[in-house]
């Protein structure tokens, strides 16, 4: 165990009455988020369902038209209700607040539905005949999943399972008054696991109240992703320029939000430049890369789409899959160790396209023109990317996400290189998820990276990728990348 963790876990130790939550009894908030959006969409599209079924009314032309009126229905109370931050842990933890907002939400929904069909020139009668109806179940199906997430965050919320896991990066009298404001006013919404500091004991000492020193700059990086922290505060004077800067450069690879304590700051700006945290200000340096509700978008995107997907290519599946095993003895699937989401190590699956004896777990040596390791068919699903279609079991499984940077094997190398000695700041492109297909790849920089521009053009491209992140970004990837498979020529 590292010094940090082993002080870590002394801490826990000794405080026995201010216990930490391990990493892995955290609660995800994105995954609250995404099951709420999809436990509302159930909701609306059931309700509209039953409305539509119950009521005396005639029927739709064709049942297309209806599942398109309900998803469409359902899809706009969704935006609606998100614009008014219907979809933050906050917003759900107080449920009746949100009686009104989903009762709005719904009728502006069904309003357009029925604005924008008179303006088309769209039959409309069947649904202004149950449009009430819809109104009346969908909300007390919305406020039911809101009463029911709002119970079972409150008692998480008591276990300490919702709370922000937490860092300070400074100590003495700057740290101490910024603990003291943070442990009277945060309440339950941070969990401070301890400082870091790099000054001896006379200027900073190992304890402040309940708080110890886990370790110094050169640690913090690594515990961060260990123990999966969320906010890192910075308890630094401004005129340390010098040092916020070297940990800035440091810090910008991970993916949590990084924020500067103005509590002793004597530069006043207004209220909206600070974020606050019980009611103590902070200057925002780093977000991470998507906010929660965001993450919980893409990831129903990823889950739906990528399970539609694998019941449609089920028999090219099936054939690809006895082609591989008719064309070389050997397993029908190789599985590779590559770098995830902050760094975590995953299992990535493609359908097995070399010999099995010739074969590269580790990813050292890549596949280049005419390579002998590759097999006659594997070197048509190598060229046609039809190898990497297993991973859509990972998107299922949450390893990967549909789009996002591709994920690269461990020991991966440009011009004798390992990627992260080649590109400065490389860790970055694991700010968020890697993803079957991505930016760099419509882009031109799929293949072999056996040069030190080719690593460095996707590295640019998936930090791009990742900087201006939206679900139509996704959406047009994803409608690009069979057009690029076929026009670019790099994939051995």
């Amino acid at each position: 165990m590292s010094s940090p963790l082993r002080n870590l876990a002394e801490a826990q130790t000794r405080l026995r009455s201010a216990p930490v939550v391990a990493p892995d009894q955290i609660v995800s908030q994105p995954a609250v988020i995404a099951t709420v959006l999809a436990l509302d969409a159930a909701a609306l599209i059931g309700a509209g369902l039953v409305a539509f079924r119950a009521a005396p009314v005639e029927a739709f032309a064709e049942p297309l038209h209806l599942a398109l009126v309900l998803c469409a229905v359902a899809l706009f109370a969704i935006l609606i209700l998100r614009q008014r931050w219907g979809y933050t842990i906050p917003a759900l933890s107080r449920p009746l607040r949100q009686v009104v907002n989903c009762a709005l939400a719904l009728f502006l929904a069904l309003a357009a539905l029925l604005v924008g069909s008179v303006i088309a020139d769209t039959p409309i009668a069947p649904v202004r005949d149950f449009a009430g109806h819809w109104w009346l179940f969908g909300w007390l199906g919305c406020t039911a999943v809101r009463v029911g997430a709002g119970l079972v965050l409150s008692t998480w919320r008591k276990a300490g399972r919702l709370a922000r896991r937490t860092v300070i990066v400074g100590g003495g009298d700057a740290a101490e008054e910024l603990i003291a404001r943070l442990d009277r006013s945060a309440g339950d919404t941070i969990q401070i696991l301890g400082l870091f500091d790099d000054r001896d004991k006379e200027r900073s000492p190992e304890r402040i109240g309940a708080y110890v020193k886990l370790g110094r700059f050169d640690d913090l990086v690594n515990f961060c992703r260990e123990q999966r922290v969320d906010l890192l505060i910075i308890a630094l004077p401004l005129t340390a320029e010098t040092r916020i800067l070297q940990l800035l450069k440091m810090l910008w690879v991970l993916p949590v939000d990084v924020r500067i304590s103005a509590l002793s700051s004597k530069l006043k700006l207004r209220g909206r430049a600070y974020n606050y945290i019980g009611d103590v200000p902070f200057l925002p340096l780093f977000d991470k890369p998507m906010s929660d509700v965001a993450v919980a978008m893409k990831v129903i995107e990823d889950r739906v789409i990528s399970g539609l997907a694998l019941v449609v290519l089920s028999p090219l599946l099936a054939l690809i899959a006895l082609a591989v095993k008719l064309d070389s003895r050997g397993p029908v699937f190789f599985r590779q160790v590559r770098y995830g989401f902050n760094n975590e190590r995953i299992d990535v699956y493609k359908f097995r396209s070399m010999y099995v004896d010739m074969a590269d777990a580790a990813g050292i040596k890549q596949a280049t023109r005419d390579d002998p390791r590759v097999t006659r068919v594997g070197r048509f699903l190598r060229r046609s990317s039809l190898d990497e279609l297993p991973q859509l079991f990972n998107v299922l499984l949450g390893d990967l996400s549909l789009v996002g940077p591709r994920p690269h094997a461990l020991q991966a190398q440009a011009e004798g290189q390992i990627y992260d000695q080649v590109v400065e700041g490389y860790f970055a492109r694991h700010k968020v998820k890697p993803g079957i297909t991505g930016w760099a790849q419509i882009s031109g920089w799929r293949g072999e990276t056996d040069t030190v521009e080719k690593i460095e053009q996707r590295v640019a491209h998936d930090l791009f990728y990742i900087e201006n992140w939206s679900l139509m970004f996704d959406l047009r990837i994803l409608v690009q990348t069979p057009l690029s498979l076929i026009t670019t020529r790099n994939a051995y």
